[in-house]
């Protein structure tokens, strides 16, 4: 690997459905002749950032991850068994209590497995980092990063990084099942019960819980300039003017405290912090990041939403 001028690594928020707003910003860094060494993301951000260091692995077109987003049917993640279907919100209710979520969250592996095999990617080992003039620590070589919480110790999870933190193997660990547990909404999907060895199990659930945006992943600690920049990919901007208005009824705050949990929480002072000067604003207004029953259209939209707003981060930071 070279110290391109052309290389970035990114960082994808989490956010639902409006994954395909990710993959539009992606493909329009790519086709402007970026490629992403390291990528990190969080749940909808973490399936997009998967499929990218896929196929950049495999040497195969980025292009053809626009039809591939397209296939995927939103609606078939609100699994439901015909007892579900019956009773409705009922039955919801009692996946709850039984199963912890309302919804399995088994599709993603049906659907995500296949492609990565095409494309000779299964374990993390797959996408191992062979650099030589690289300074990362042995636990940091690999090209994809995904994030998890984890609700038994409280702590967000790095994988393939902290493994080791529960006697596993990285290079073994199947990327499939790590997505699964990024994407784990609370009590929406059922979390992932993670082994530990030589004994012991852990909660997985979705890594926006503790850092939806982790754009300082890959900041390096040690003083020294990077060998290119780390860029972000946000589905939300700053904080626009409004009335605001008081969350009441033990319900509601209910609701809206795991909104907020899952939400763009650490939006205010960007600016100040710098995260602005690296970060590309996706415009997803209006789409809630669980609306699964979302059409064509509005995928089209948000598609091209990702490409737009790449376009203006590029037209700001390069020199013309």
């Amino acid at each position: 690997m070279t110290d391109s001028p052309k290389c970035v690594d990114l960082v994808l928020e989490g956010g639902g459905v409006k994954g395909i707003g990710l993959l539009g910003a992606v493909l329009e860094l790519h086709e402007a002749g970026y490629s992403f060494p390291r990528i990190a993301g969080t749940s909808a951000g973490a399936i997009v950032a998967t499929l990218v260091a896929a196929y950049q692995k495999a040497g195969k077109d980025l292009g053809g991850l626009e039809a591939v987003m397209n296939d995927m049917d939103c609606r078939r993640f609100q699994d439901q068994s015909l007892f579900d279907k019956v009773t409705g919100p009922i039955g919801d209710g009692i996946d709850l209590l039984l199963h912890d979520g309302m919804h399995s969250g088994d599709y993603l592996a049906k659907w995500l497995t296949p492609l990565l095999e095409e494309v000779g990617v299964r374990t993390f080992a797959d996408l191992a980092i062979d650099d030589p003039e690289s300074t990362l620590l042995p636990y940091q070589r690999y090209s994809l990063v995904v994030h998890v919480s984890d609700l038994t110790r409280r702590v967000l999870v790095r994988l393939p990084w902290d493994y080791s933190q529960y006697g596993r193997d990285p290079g073994e660990e199947k990327i499939v099942d790590a997505v699964r547990a990024s994407m784990s909404i609370p009590l929406y999907f059922r979390p992932v019960q993670f082994d530990v060895r030589p004994e012991g199990t852990v909660t997985w659930v979705d890594g926006g819980l503790l850092s939806n945006f982790p754009i300082t992943v890959f900041d390096r600690t040690d003083t020294k300039k990077p060998r290119w920049p780390t860029w972000g990919v946000k589905l939300s901007g700053e904080p626009v003017g409004g009335r605001d208005k008081p969350v009441k009824s033990a319900l509601r705050i209910a609701i809206g405290s795991l909104e907020t949990l899952l939400s763009d929480w650490n939006r205010y002072r960007l600016h100040e912090e710098g995260v602005n000067r690296r970060t590309v604003y996706v415009d997803t207004t209006g789409v809630s990041a669980v609306d699964f029953g979302l059409g064509e259209e509005e995928k089209k939209r948000l598609f091209e939403s990702g490409r737009e707003a790449a376009r203006r981060f590029l037209e700001k930071i390069v020199p013309q």
